[in-house]
């Protein structure tokens, strides 16, 4: 390496200071350095602050050129350079330098070093931190036909311990897999795949999650395994979960993509533990819900999204003012619809069972749509 840096130098002197950088992280790959001591090592060879962020942990370590810990806040806005990490063709994380100046010439050479060191750091110590994993190994977690010991091995495998519980989510989303995945599961281990059409995620805990704005659906669904502890995150706009309820990963997968059949534009996240006796709609034949005469004609009145969306807020609050609340409209206008709506289904609305009636119709008419 050095005779090759002594001949390159000879023709550009750039050249020399690259290998240079190489035989540096070369050097410290090689005596498996942390995250901590690879950006001081960087902080000191760049002669400015270094950082290093991982995305799926929120992980930020950030050193200073004299070898000391600085704060470690999210990257500034004001770094001089900075790269991505990544792996497995997956992007984890980001690292930078906050030089006061501009940019060195080989700042670009020594942050693509870092980040490749980064990752094996990441790998070493994982499991990795990646999202996307085999689909092989995903399949075999949430199947109802692997025994328990395939299973296991599976999940260790995947990077999870073996005494956690396992439960699943099931999501539909435009959006990257791994990122709603990684929503989905913050700051903990997370894995997902694409499976014959549907995307599966497994994880260690799944957030109680809330949709930013009002969805439709989309074509992709994943799965997550988790834990009963959950904090609450976000989901954004075009996300729709289902999330399971059982501690075994075949059943629980079983469950999340029966309550994602639940969900809607008004309820984008359904947990099947909430559902009960309303789970059993999703068993009764497709042919005999569609010649239910209430479910029938749900389907004929689902041609005027206006009164399918007032029927929906109705059943929902059971209440004429608090439906036009939702609906951002006069009660008076809402009454009219509903008065509409009445003699179009056939069914009294202002009266529980009617009421009732509408509400497993418009369900029922759902799962079928889906």
């Amino acid at each position: 390496m050095e005779a090759l840096a002594a001949r390159l130098s000879q023709l550009d002197a750039h050249a020399e200071g690259a290998i240079r950088v190489v035989a540096f992280y070369d050097t410290l790959m090689r005596r498996r350095v942390d995250l901590p001591a690879l950006a001081r090592s960087s902080a000191g060879l760049a002669e400015c602050v270094a950082g290093v962020r991982l995305h799926g942990t929120g992980r930020v370590v950030r050193a200073s050129p004299d070898g000391a810990d600085a704060p470690a806040p999210p990257p500034p806005a004001s770094a001089s350079t900075a790269a991505p990490i990544t792996l497995d063709e997956e992007e984890i994380g980001t690292v930078w330098l906050e030089r006061p100046g501009p940019p060195h010439p080989l700042d670009e050479v020594l942050l693509d070093r870092l980040a490749i060191a980064v990752a094996a750091v990441v790998e070493r110590y994982g499991p990795a931190r990646t999202t996307m994993a085999d689909p092989a190994l995903v399949e075999l977690a949430v199947s109802s036909d692997c025994d328990e010991a395939g299973r296991a091995r599976a999940l260790r495998l995947l990077g999870f311990a073996a005494d956690l519980p396992v439960r699943v989510a099931a999501v539909r989303s435009e959006l990257p897999l791994d990122r709603v995945a990684g929503l989905l599961c913050p700051g903990r281990p997370v894995k997902a795949a694409p499976l014959s059409g549907v995307g599966v995620v497994l994880a260690t805990t799944i957030a109680t999650a809330t949709a930013t704005a009002r969805t439709t659906a989309t074509a992709s669904a994943t799965a997550t395994a988790v834990p009963p502890d959950r904090p609450v995150v976000r989901l954004p706009a075009g996300v729709r979960a289902g999330i399971g309820a059982s501690d075994d990963p075949a059943r629980s997968w079983r469950e999340a993509r029966t309550a994602l059949r639940f969900t809607s534009a008004r309820q984008p996240v359904v947990r099947h533990a909430d559902l009960g006796a309303l789970a059993l709609l999703a068993e009764i034949p497709e042919d005999a819900a569609r010649a239910n005469c209430d479910v029938a004609a749900i389907a004929r009145m689902a041609r005027n999204p206006e009164d399918l969306e007032t029927l929906d807020a109705f059943c929902a609050t059971g209440s004429l003012r608090r439906a036009a609340d939702r609906l951002h409209l006069h009660h008076s206008s809402v009454a009219r619809r509903l008065e509409q709506i009445t003699k179009s289904l056939g069914i009294e609305l202002t009266q529980p069972a009617g009421l009732m009636r509408a509400g497993l119709a418009l369900t029922a008419w759902r799962l079928l749509d889906d």
